[in-house]
């Protein structure tokens, strides 16, 4: 299918965007940009800091499509994020100006458009869903599904409408739903790293060839950076800005640097073009042409409405979105509900079934523990769903789609029903098959402490994931912490035989509470001291009121230690939610 070039007739905003960069440097340290990036950005600036960019002056106008193009490593990348406000203009040297005015990088975010090379798509979305969920976030309203078909049309995606992002779709129409979802708020500029790689060549001028359209329909900005465009793209290409080794060796149309190739003695082969021919000679420098002054005043127009540091959403409205969102990724995502759900199922059954006749006072204990084991341990299959959402979330919230609180409050609210529907289907027939006191109240206690095991766990592991740089630290990490718990629960190791400088870790532990809370429901109570759990003699010598006193619960209350799990479900979300702030708000 034929991708459609022409843009609408008409633009609904009418502020247009002079994007220009004046003597602009940038220094970043030889290992830095990574992911831990943003936790030692007090080293910035010492030894081993490396230039990236060197004296870079660019003008990018309105209504035509720059294309930055050069070797790999030559800095296009970090130019284009510097331009799209990605970048601390801080740690940049010389200015950036929008409209002949020192860039507002908050502000400049919302009103424009940002397509990094790698695609930051949920992949069991579908295309429509993709479209619509990110119009509801940027525009909010009956607008969003207009603006959504709108852009389906525009995009020539149609016929994939119904099919998810992460399969069933080719590597063009994914790149153009990239595209889309950045496009959903009408951007007065849109900048694009690599919007051709790994396409060929008849997808490439085709997402071109619709960049140029909108650019001249909408009166947009457009910069893409290209590694090295063939033929056809060039003809669609307005400006070319040729940096090496992060330098600017030419800027302006092709048809300039064609003319100063041949000034300068050189001959270009018929079957070459001048860009391929500049770039494969290592040219030096020219004299650039000065840039211009900045027309500004011819810009100026109405203060575009976005472009204020206010939700579009409220927050209900916001969580609502993302919780529908969310809520659709994991619905399809095997490992997070399918498995889950028989996961839960037949670990009841199995384990009931093992269980069943061992109703002596060890066998019992260590069903306990071995469900703990199993409720806590099993709750790591979320975090590179985790991981992922950590990255679309920073993109989203450095654009003004939403709060990280949101986010925060929607992963919420629907991880921990789902967690509830799991602890159901794992309680309901384990507690029976098992033969644990035959009472209403104490299944039911059962079944909510087995919850607030798995929902500890979870929060536990957004934790992690929003600390962790890469799925094998994290899942390291969630391992390594889970054990400690496991070790100095008091189950394995007594309590008074751990040393004094790991007994926080006591304290700390997901493993201890839980535990507790499940001999206290079995053995407490006017019921505990009416259970014979060992008899000498035909006599009882030890009942459950006895069994937990020996093991320092005499006294101890249930809800107590449920009341301690609920705190640190809250503790842990709430560390998260931190966590994530900070990496969002370091992120740019």
């Amino acid at each position: 299918m034929e991708l459609p070039v022409r843009g609408p007739a008409t633009s609904e905003w009418k502020t247009r965007y002079l994007i220009e960069t004046k003597s602009v440097s940038y220094r970043r340290p030889a290992d830095g940009g990574g992911e831990l990036d943003w936790a030692c950005r007090w080293w910035w600036g010492r030894a081993g800091s490396k230039p990236i960019l060197r004296d870079v002056s660019c003008r990018y106008l309105p209504g035509e499509i720059t294309a930055v193009v050069g070797p790999s490593g030559a800095g296009k990348t970090t130019l284009l994020s510097i331009l799209a406000g990605m970048v601390p203009l801080r740690r940049v040297s010389g200015e950036v100006l929008v409209n002949g005015r020192p860039m507002d990088a908050a502000l400049f975010r919302r009103v424009s458009g940002y397509v990094p090379q790698e695609d930051s798509l949920l992949p069991q979305l579908t295309v429509e869903e993709s479209l619509l969920y990110s119009a509801y976030l940027r525009l909010g309203g009956a607008a969003a599904a207009d603006r959504a078909r709108e852009l389906l049309r525009q995009l020539g995606l149609d016929h994939v409408a119904g099919c998810r992002v992460g399969s069933g779709i080719s590597g063009g129409e994914r790149r153009r739903v990239s595209i889309g979802v950045e496009l959903v708020h009408r951007p007065g500029a849109i900048l694009l790293d690599e919007p051709t790689s790994g396409l060929d060549s008849a997808s490439a001028v085709q997402i071109i060839s619709l960049l140029r359209a909108m650019a001249r329909a909408e009166s947009k900005a457009v910069v893409v950076t290209v590694h090295q465009p063939g033929f056809r793209i060039l003809e669609l290409i307005d400006q070319v800005v040729i940096l090496v080794a992060g330098e600017v060796r030419h800027r302006g149309p092709l048809e300039l640097l064609e003319r100063r190739l041949k000034e300068a003695g050189h001959r270009i082969p018929n079957q070459v073009n001048a860009l391929e021919y500049a770039m494969e000679n290592d040219l030096p420098q020219w004299a650039l042409l000065p840039v211009e002054e900045s027309t500004s005043e011819e810009l100026e127009e109405e203060d575009d409405p976005r472009g204020q540091l206010v939700n579009t959403n409220g927050h209900l409205r916001e969580v609502l979105v993302l919780g529908g969102r969310l809520a659709a990724t994991v619905r399809r995502s095997n490992q997070l509900f399918a498995t889950k759900i028989v996961q839960s199922l037949a670990a009841g059954l199995g384990l009931g079934s093992v269980f069943m006749r061992a109703d002596d006072l060890q066998a019992r204990v260590g069903f306990f523990a071995f469900s703990l084991t199993f409720l806590l341990s099993s709750t790591t299959e979320a975090l590179p769903v985790f991981l992922r959402e950590r990255k679309i979330v920073a993109r989203e919230t450095s654009r003004g789609a939403y709060r990280v609180s949101s986010y925060a409050l929607a992963n919420a609210a629907v991880y921990l029903p789902l967690l509830l529907a799991a602890a159901l289907l794992y309680a309901a027939p384990v507690y029976w098959l098992v033969g644990l006191r035959r009472e209403l109240d104490g299944f039911l206690f059962f079944a909510l402490v087995v919850w607030l095991a798995m929902a500890a766990a979870n929060s536990l592991l957004s934790c992690v994931a929003a600390l962790a740089p890469s799925f094998v630290v994290g899942s390291s990490a969630a391992a390594g912490l889970l054990g400690c718990f496991f070790l100095f629960s008091g189950y394995f190791i007594a309590k008074e035989s751990i040393p004094r400088q790991w007994i926080f870790v006591h304290y700390l532990s997901l493993f201890k509470y839980p535990f507790e809370a499940f001999l206290i429901n079995e053995y407490g109570g006017e019921g505990g001291r009416r259970m014979c759990l060992q008899r000498e003699g035909g006599a009882c010598v030890v009942d459950g009121e006895m069994f937990l006193g020996r093991e320092g619960l005499e006294g101890a209350r249930r809800w107590t230690r449920a009341g301690v799990m609920a705190g640190f479900v809250a503790g842990y979300r709430v560390l998260a939610f931190a966590v994530l702030w900070l990496r969002c708000r370091k992120t740019v």
